[in-house]
Parts: structure tokens; sequence; C-alpha cells
């Protein structure tokens, strides 16, 4: 009797498995015509959150500001470095000029073979090295210049911001790859019989190289990109090529027709002291001076207020506040201070900017700027606000208004920004190869949204001007 029973059932269950699937197919098939209907009440948007896009992905800007579950915006990279990168992935596409190597690698001592322009880039032990001390911290055109070689090197893993391209018609950015910071700190001066300096020469004929180029014709210029990152580099040369973009520490010896916020990128110093692993950051408690300054304290202009603060904070028990060069140890020792303190001081010298800020921040030393005219690095995606404290140089010199300040900080706000600097503290690293979201890869970034802004600023100009009738 079961058996009967049993074989009556199976075309019963059959049937029930054909209308599900002709009901499963029905309702797939409405769901794709309403989708693709333009009058469809449900929301395309919902319907595709189900699709898995295995399109390559368009070009896209490199950071997503994303909001993370503190409700804080966070810089994540949005193109990895794990796709190949060609000009139609990259950011930018950047054509470099051939320049004879006594502008760049030549000024390291390098010297290649017959009509060589460049070192090879493949093997990290011939690379020509920039030289050490005071001279590394305005090296930046040598890691631009590095990373736009490894861009055309199939066995360099790195970043795809920029691409070098061998076409200028096709650029959006001309590099110009002079290492004047270089030229500057080693040959500003006439030597011997010299009349003039090797770093004026190289300046006049960068001069003359460029105003006589289809390139800088082509749009005055303003497409160039001039790294000058020294305050006294390309002293000769920075008025007659003041259309071009230039990569800077700061705006404190441009007049503002030649560099400003608007068209120039501001780039950190290469830190000098030894980036703390973040295991190895000492916190709160683990930090005995509550403020640190070592450096030149006798300065002129803006850096006055040096000495001010100086006689305020010297005799304070918990205070350091010395004088301190590179010589004797000097980097190591400032190293270790700021290692082992809660607040660094970052006060205006000669320029607005100072490496200190950038060795505070590989520190993991909660930095206290004291600058009224200083521009920051990265800032239109950065909120230094964050992991910085910032003091009007005003407010600074009152007696007891700086110490009062920093030992309100509590444990908590303390060590809500010593996180908040372990976080960015990679965005100021230079490195070879080059890395996602480090300081060569945040600076073709900056370099890319001062392109798009320009642009923006150019479409807005051209609104009515375009569309009058004739």
């Amino acid at each position: 009797m079961s058996s009967i029973s049993e074989k009556s059932m199976l075309p019963s269950r059959l049937l029930s498995c054909l209308i599900a699937f002709s009901l499963f197919l029905l309702i797939s098939t409405s769901l794709s015509l309403i989708e693709f209907h333009q009058n469809s009440f449900i929301p395309k948007s919902l319907l595709q959150f189900t699709i898995v896009d295995t399109q390559i992905p368009v070009k896209n800007p490199v950071f997503d500001n994303r909001i993370s579950d503190k409700g804080k915006t966070t810089i994540q990279d949005s193109n990895p470095r794990k796709l190949s990168c060609d000009k139609s992935r990259a950011l930018l596409k950047v054509y470099m000029y051939d320049l004879p190597p006594e502008f760049h690698f030549g000024l390291l001592g390098w010297e290649g073979s017959v009509n060589q322009t460049w070192p090879s880039v493949s093997d990290r032990n011939k690379i020509p090295s920039y030289p050490g001390g005071l001279n590394l911290q305005h090296s930046i055109e040598y890691w631009l210049t590095l990373d736009l070689l490894a861009s055309n090197a199939k066995n360099v893993v790195r970043p795809c911001s920029v691409i070098r391209i061998t076409n200028s018609s096709e650029a959006d950015v001309i590099f110009v790859p002079f290492f004047s910071s270089l030229s500057y700190n080693r040959h500003s001066k006439p030597r011997g019989t010299e009349k003039f300096s090797v770093d004026r020469i190289l300046q006049e004929k960068m001069v003359e190289f460029l105003k006589g180029r289809k390139e800088w014709k082509r749009f005055g210029g303003k497409d160039h990109l001039i790294v000058a990152h020294h305050p006294n580099s390309m002293l000769i040369a920075r008025k007659k090529l003041g259309s071009a973009r230039f990569v800077l520490a700061d705006f404190g010896r441009y007049p503002v027709e030649i560099a400003n916020i608007e068209k120039d990128v501001i780039a950190p110093y290469k830190h000098m002291v030894s980036t703390i692993p973040d295991d190895n950051s000492a916190r709160f408690d683990e930090r005995p001076t509550l403020v640190y300054f070592q450096g030149a304290i006798y300065r002129k202009d803006g850096g006055a207020i040096r000495q001010e603060l100086y006689y305020l904070l010297k005799d304070e028990k918990d205070v350091h506040f010395t004088f301190g060069s590179v010589q004797s140890n000097g980097i190591n020792l400032a190293g270790k201070g700021m290692a082992s303190s809660k607040f660094c001081l970052n006060i205006a010298g000669d320029t607005p900017s100072s490496n200190r800020l950038f060795d505070a921040i590989a520190s993991h030393c909660v930095p206290v700027i004291i600058s009224d005219e200083i521009e920051l690095p990265f800032e239109d995606v950065l909120d230094y606000s964050e992991f910085c404290i910032f003091v009007r140089s005003a407010d600074a010199v009152k007696k007891g208004y700086l110490l009062n300040l920093l030992r309100s900080v509590k444990r908590e706000k303390w060590t809500r920004m010593w996180r908040r600097l372990k976080e960015i503290s990679e965005h100021f690293e230079y490195q070879y190869p080059s890395r996602d979201s480090d300081a060569v890869d945040m600076i073709w970034q900056s370099v890319w949204r001062k392109k798009m802004l320009t642009e923006l600023n150019v479409h807005r100009k051209n609104r009515y001007s375009r569309s009058q009738l004739k």
C-alpha cells in the first residue's frame, strides 16, 4: 500500500517542482524588465545592489573619504597596487623631460654610459643615493623622479597614481626633473675663479630650455610641475617660471603672484629622526617630558618668537628647550627626546615651516604648531586638528599661557591624538618604491586635485563666454 502511494506522489512532486521553477523564471524576467524600464517603480539602485560588478573599475580618485565607526573621516586607497598600471588607469599621465644628468642624478655623482640619461631603477642597489644630513630633508625631487622612472619598470611594484608617458600631447602634467634643492645646497656659491655658481648656471639653462619648448608655449607653462622645496632654491628662475605649478615647503619666501595655495602643492619635509614603530610608541604615562624643543633658537624675521619662548620655558622642570644641531649625534638625541615627550613644539623659524613637525609625527609626539603663516601638506584631506594643537603666536608668548594649555590636556584627549598620529604617519614617509598613501603617492594625488580644481575654475569662467549665440 505504501509503495503504491509513493509512486502516485511522484508525478505530483514533479509537477510542483515545474511550477516553482516556472514561477522563478517569471519573477526573474519581470525584475529584469522592471530594472531597465525607465518608469520602474522599484529603485534601480536596490536592484543593482545584488549584482556583483565583474568589470574593471573605471579611473577613480585614489582616495575615498569614508566614515569610520568612530565618526572620523579616514583616507583609504581605492587603487590597489596589485592592479596593472597603465595610462588608462593612472590618475595622472606625466611627461618628463629627458634633461641631461647635470640637472638631476649627475648632481649625485652618477655617470651613465654614453647617451644614457637615467639610471636603472629596477635594482635598488644600483640607484644613486641621496646625500644625508640636512640635505635629505629637501630631497622631494629625488623621490618623485624615481617614482616616475619606476612607473615604466615592469618588476617594480608601486601605486598607480601616476605613470610616465612618452607623448607630451597626451600628458596631464609636464614634469621638470631638476634637483633644485640639491643644486642650491651644494652649488649655490661660486668656487675658485668661477664668476657664477653652478646653481645659477643650471637655472639659467633651465629657463632657456623651457621657454623654447613647444610644451611650455602650449599653455604658458601652466601644466608644468617644478620642485623647489628648499626655500632658497630656484631663486634666479622662479619669477620667470612662475606660471608653472611648484612643489614647495611653504610660501614664506614667495610673492603671492608666483606661488599660492590655489595652484601649488605643499610637500612634507623628509623627517630626519627614525620612525617609531607602532608597538614601540610610548603612551601618555611613559613620556616624562611635557614639552620638547631642540634646534636653532636665535632666528630672524618670524622666527624671533623662538627666543621669547626659550626665556619663558627654559627653567620649567618638565620642559626640554635647548639649542641643538645635526652635529654630535644630534638627530638621534632629538629622536629619543621626542619619543619620550608628550608634546613637541613646531615654532616658526626663518620660514613658516620646518622639518621639526614631521620629526614629531614620526615620533608620535603630539605637535604644537606655533606658526601663524604655515601651510600644511595634504590639508584638504587631513584634519590636522585631530593630531596637532595650534597656538597663535600672540598667545604663546603670554606668560603661563602655553604650559597651562598643554597641562590641561588630559590623558584621554592626548591618547586620541596619539592614536591618530600613528594612523596618519604613513602619509609622511618617503621611500622607494613608493607605497599606497605614502608621501610620494600623496604628493601626486595633491597634484591631481590641484589640476581638477584648475579645470573647475576654467569651466566656471567659460559658462557664458562659450554659450553666447553668434
